[in-house]
């Protein structure tokens, strides 16, 4: 019997499905198809008797001039989305680009052209053909206007979109929102509901490694569950999705020597992280993008600064989540669910997981950043500022994201002491940073 697939396994097909430009007009094709031989089942029924009467000439006019435009518009279509897949990884970062590709304005756009093309292309072979009766003519008549209608309101829609499709703006926009969506479903599995590694007395004495070289985007922890149940073990997983994996490094520990094949498939391996199932990714991106925009080449700190408050946001949704479940406790006096015994209950309770590393995480989010930055007062200062914000938040719910974010205040201070040369800059910094010392 195999392992039930997970929320977050299906997530992450459904998230490469998206990557696939091909998917979306393969299904528009066939939608298509069935359209035009929708219209040959009304032949077959007593719909003629009361619809008007439409002449053949006239729908296959219409379908011809479908046929005529639609490909020259998917074909300039296409072109404008390869353009804004080049743009993307040169204005922000390359590994923005799977968010670029995925995309469902313009994959929706480029589908109903590619669609409509066939659609019309069919329908004229059928009409020459006098594959259609009186009822099948008025029906494919009213199903060309429909297409016309959604291939201009579509059109209407992806000429709006466009236009920023690509941007520094909106690839910011699009790289905090699947970053914030990684972030909620860790909130809502913080150990991907396994049991968390901090609570675990033995590690395991038999290490697994793989052969594979590359990063983990998906762990299937329903797998592992499966896989110790049956063999009676315990699966403690020695690293997260989105580290980075060589023969060396062992994946996993076990207490019993067994059988790995089962325990290694069940690690999804590729070449790139993944956005979905890693939220340290999101945060990398967004200071790689600030990164670039602070080079001399560029020298946009706006855009930096944009990304900090992207940032920001990002981490305060654990404190959002942290806060509403202290007051919700302390309203409602709530327990911590457990066992019969006593012992805290988890959904897959023979693996173990690795809880997120907070410092790993605002390294990942400031340290590029600031280091890039350093010389740049408007960038030092709202990183003081956007670290005075997390530190004052989270002081009353975790004290963790406040050392982690003291300590990268520090860094940033110091690294911009150095950098910065006109002595008002630094009495600038040096009063931010005095503030947001005596606040704690």
């Amino acid at each position: 019997m195999e392992a039930p697939i997970t929320v977050d396994k299906l997530r992450f097909l459904i998230y490469s499905f998206k990557e696939k430009l091909w998917l979306k007009p393969l299904v528009f094709c066939v939608l298509s198809l069935i359209a035009v031989f929708i219209a040959k089942v009304a032949d077959g029924t007593s719909v003629a008797e009361h619809i008007p009467e439409i002449k053949s000439e006239t729908v296959e006019t219409l379908l011809s001039i479908m046929a005529s435009s639609m490909m020259v518009i998917a074909t300039f279509s296409a072109g404008t989305m390869v353009n804004a897949y080049a743009s993307a990884s040169q204005s922000s970062t390359p590994r923005s680009l799977s968010l670029i590709i995925s995309d469902d304005v313009s994959q929706n756009a480029l589908s109903v052209f590619i669609g409509a093309f066939i659609y019309s292309a069919v329908g004229i072979t059928a009409i020459n053909h006098a594959f259609f009766e009186k009822a099948g003519v008025f029906i494919l008549f009213c199903l060309t206007c429909l297409v016309f209608a959604v291939v201009i309101l579509t059109f209407i829609r992806w000429v709006d979109s466009v236009a920023r499709l690509g941007r520094v703006g909106s690839t910011l926009i699009k790289v905090e929102h699947a970053t914030g969506r990684a972030i909620s479903n860790r909130i809502g599995a913080p150990c991907l509901g396994a049991v968390p590694q901090d609570e675990i007395k033995e590690q395991g004495s038999h290490a697994i490694y793989t052969n594979e070289i590359g990063y983990i985007q998906l762990i299937d922890i329903a797998k592992l569950h499966k896989w110790a149940k049956t063999n009676g073990n315990f699966v403690n997983v020695a690293m997260l999705p989105g580290e980075f994996v060589t023969p060396d490094k062992p994946i996993a520990f076990v207490k019993y020597n067994a059988d790995f094949e089962d325990i290694i498939s069940a690690f999804k391996i590729g070449e790139a992280r993944s956005f979905e199932a890693d939220p340290r990714f999101g945060f990398i991106v967004l200071a790689e993008i600030a990164s670039r925009a602070l080079s001399p080449s560029v020298n946009d700190h706006g855009t930096a600064i944009n990304a900090i408050s992207s940032i920001t946001r990002l981490l305060l949704i654990w404190y959002k989540n942290a806060e509403q479940d202290s007051r919700q406790n302390e309203r409602k006096n709530i327990k911590p669910k457990t066992q019969d015994n006593g012992e805290p209950h988890y959904k897959y309770d023979a693996v173990s997981v690795p809880a997120l590393n907070v410092d790993d995480l605002f390294d990942d989010a400031y340290t590029s950043i600031a280091r890039d930055g350093a010389a740049n007062i408007e960038v030092a200062i709202r990183i003081q500022k956007s670290l005075n914000t997390i530190k004052a938040c989270f002081n009353r719910v975790d004290n963790t994201f406040v050392e982690a974010a003291n300590k990268l205040a520090i860094q940033s201070y110091e690294r911009s002491k150095i950098a910065l040369s006109y002595e008002e800059d630094v009495k600038r910094l040096d009063k931010v940073f005095k503030n947001s010392s005596n606040a704690q």
